[in-house]
């Protein structure tokens, strides 16, 4: 019973990271970018 619990707990945070993922590509976010290009290494926009 426990371990359906928990496989319901992380089923749900995992869902909720993609479902975050998604939202900021949406925006043009990138989720690898800090947003100080001066560390950048790739062209910042």
């Amino acid at each position: 019973m426990g371990t359906i619990i928990v496989l319901i707990i992380l089923i749900v945070c995992v869902i909720l990271a993609l479902k975050s993922i998604m939202k900021n590509k949406k925006k043009g976010k990138n989720f690898s970018c800090g947003g100080d290009c001066s560390r950048c290494n790739e062209k910042c926009m």
